[in-house]
């Protein structure tokens, strides 16, 4: 699924063409991906306005369009991502030799022609969702309603306090990988992202949230602002990313290429991976070591799992932890630039 770094990158990609104007909307009728309103609303509702800018908060992205009328607001979902005429599309990890530029693409559900009335050149911009797991909606106020509204703290916009990062983490006794996972909790981080975090960290992704101690704390407050933060710098373009990034070596899970990770030593490290909070987790066996509660399964039993990738007995969010944090809401943050996140 398409993350924080790669909705970055999309927001970007929209950026290049602020200033045209929509002429025309080409859509397809989907009732799953434009939620609460139809296709033909969608395409009345942007034609004739001027794209002034887009902005992101966590995986969500929109618009923000000249005159009056409701904002696009927009998710990826799994499979989503954007296209321009004549190039291939943004693909989340590595473009697949099977990619096209034919037009309209497959999987489409609207394109934007974009005029520029400067040189009367028209680009054309195309949203894909081949598993119809995205979502189009129209907003007055992007940042203030749902779903923005309803999400935690954006590691690049609105980065909490070591304070409040301590005391939203130690009330919870969920596995932290469930816990990064949850999008009231930290908005924008998916599996690649918070497996990062976590190795970087030094945190194993089963360790209890309420176990963990003030070092662990202050390293992952650290890294869930770094990781992001470099992944933005580069937009999203994983051959840039740091050489001993666990993401760099990762996805070799059952297949006969050996992965070169690297420990502090110089020895190979040893990459595992057990479900946690519903994702696949990868971590490094030797540097995040599981403490406290959780080891209560035995060695075994554990070691069975890690190598059969089963799902961990540790439970997921529970039904206190999925409730509501009192996080600083994006309607009341000021944030460095929810604008713009690069």
């Amino acid at each position: 699924m398409p993350e924080l770094p790669e909705v970055n990158r999309a927001k970007n990609l929209i950026n290049k063409h602020s200033g045209k104007v929509i002429e025309k909307v080409e859509t397809v009728e989907d009732p799953i991906v434009f939620a609460g309103i139809t296709h033909n609303d969608f395409a009345k509702e942007l034609t004739g306005r001027t794209l002034e800018s887009a902005g992101r908060y966590g995986k969500v992205f929109y618009l923000n369009l000249s005159g009056a009328g409701r904002m696009p607001v927009l998710h990826f979902g799994m499979t989503g991502m954007l296209q321009v005429k004549g190039e291939l599309a943004t693909y989340y990890k590595e473009t697949p030799k099977t990619a096209s530029t034919d037009w309209p693409p497959r999987f489409m559900k609207f394109i934007l022609h974009l005029l520029d009335t400067g040189t009367g050149v028209t680009t054309q911009l195309a949203f894909l969702d081949a598993r119809r797991l995205g979502r189009v909606r129209l907003c007055e106020s992007p940042l203030t309603e749902p779903p923005i509204s309803e999400l935690g703290f954006d590691p690049i916009l609105s980065m909490i306090s070591i304070e409040k990062f301590k005391s939203l983490v130690l009330k919870r006794s969920c596995p932290i990988k469930a816990l990064l996972l949850d999008q009231s909790f930290s908005a924008g981080v998916g599996n690649w992202v918070a497996d990062e975090i976590l190795y970087n960290a030094r945190v194993h992704p089963e360790q209890r949230s309420n176990t963990l101690t003030d070092e662990q704390l202050i390293a992952l407050h650290d890294q869930t602002s770094n990781v992001c933060e470099t992944a933005v710098s580069v937009d999203a373009d994983d051959s840039k990313f740091p050489e001993d990034w666990l993401f760099k070596h990762r996805w070799g899970k059952g297949k006969k290429a050996a992965h070169t990770l690297k420990l502090p030593t110089g020895e190979p490290a040893t990459i595992k991976w057990i479900t946690v909070g519903g994702r696949t987790s990868a971590f490094v066996a030797e540097l995040q070591i599981l403490a406290g509660s959780a080891k209560k399964l035995s060695r075994g039993k554990r070691k069975a799992k890690e190598a059969e990738g089963d799902e961990s007995d540790l439970d997921t969010l529970t039904e206190s932890d999925n409730e509501k944090t009192p996080i600083k809401s994006p309607r009341t943050s000021k944030p460095k630039s929810q604008e713009d996140a690069s």
